[in-house]
């Protein structure tokens, strides 16, 4: 059994729900551990293209599968209140019996939010109302009760029962890297810190300053799930590997996507190699984009001759 926890992340823009439904239940019957979605209106930067809305859809696949995880890479905290997302994650932990992964961040595109009439603001004022969110959300999973008063919600003695399932709770996922704002929030808040494709050429720097800022606010780093986000490129056979790089390449070859620094292109006992090198790293979970947006050839070749290998 690998001490590696492996994920799919599969951002639904131009899928439909039986697309999506599909890749659900094929990462269950493969054993791949997670399935991660993103919030959006709309494709970032494509807003002709068809895209589910991230928290039904997360809720429809949880209901159709019995040992998946299913998560969101990540929730915007703008489009929700806290109060009320805290409510729908402690009621969705329940109807999944506690396979819900609630990844959140501060927001990322600016044109959805104005398109929406929805406030955006400063990264530091999206990230004060993301510790407010962060706070309002760890009170509900700790004690089914919430009272935070904050610039930006105010939320007074308010109820959240049921709280979660007895003796769990959804972990809390928050992605970035930023030393200023983002990586404080992970060492008060998180139990999983996701390293974004955008930062995979400075990981272990990266790391070295979370370790820093966890010794400044007395939490133990080794509390926290360290997790990392990267293109998959993988190749059935040598003679295939032009053809899927060349793939990659095309749909992941810009600068934030970190094709090149993840390491993660080649035929499967190179990728096996590259996971055992972030293992080494203290990354016990990675999440994938796959090159072919998660066919079925990939995921088969991701199970059995990946994961079972580690």
């Amino acid at each position: 059994m690998s001490d590696l926890d492996v994920g799919v992340y599969v951002p639904q823009i131009g899928f439909t729900y039986a697309d999506m439904l599909h890749r659900a239940l094929r990462c269950e019957t493969l054993g791949i551990g997670s399935l991660w979605l993103y919030d959006h209106f709309y494709g970032p930067g494509a807003p002709e293209y068809p895209s589910l809305e991230a928290w039904t859809l997360a809720t429809a696949l949880l209901a159709r599968t019995e040992r998946l995880r299913v998560g969101h890479m990540v929730l915007c905290n703008q489009f929700r209140h806290p109060a009320v997302l805290a409510k729908m994650a402690t009621t969705l932990d329940h109807i999944s019996g506690g396979r819900l992964q609630f990844g959140i961040g501060s927001g990322s595109i600016e044109d959805e939010h104005r398109r929406a009439g929805l406030p955006w603001g400063s990264f530091a004022e999206r990230s004060e109302r993301l510790a407010e969110t962060l706070e309002i959300v760890t009170q509900a999973f700790a004690t089914g009760r919430v009272d935070a008063r904050g610039r930006h919600y105010d939320v007074r003695d308010m109820p959240m029962t049921p709280a979660p399932r007895a003796g769990t709770r959804p972990p809390i996922v928050v992605g970035g890297v930023g030393e200023k704002y983002t990586l404080p929030l992970v060492a008060r808040y998180a139990d999983v810190w996701n390293v974004p494709t955008y930062a995979l050429g400075d990981l272990r720097r990266k790391v070295d300053v979370l370790r820093g800022i966890c010794a400044d606010v007395g939490r133990d780093p080794d509390t926290i799930v360290m997790s990392v986000e990267a293109v998959m490129a993988l190749a059935p056979d040598g003679g295939t590997l032009p053809e899927v790089r060349q793939l990659a390449e095309k749909r992941f070859g810009g600068p934030g996507f970190g094709l090149r620094e993840g390491g993660l292109v080649g035929t499967a006992p190179a990728i096996v190699d590259r996971l055992h090198e972030l293992r080494d790293m203290g990354f016990t979970q990675v999440v994938l984009f796959t090159h072919d947006r998660a066919s079925d050839r990939t995921l088969d070749l991701l199970a059995g001759e990946v994961i079972a290998r580690l």
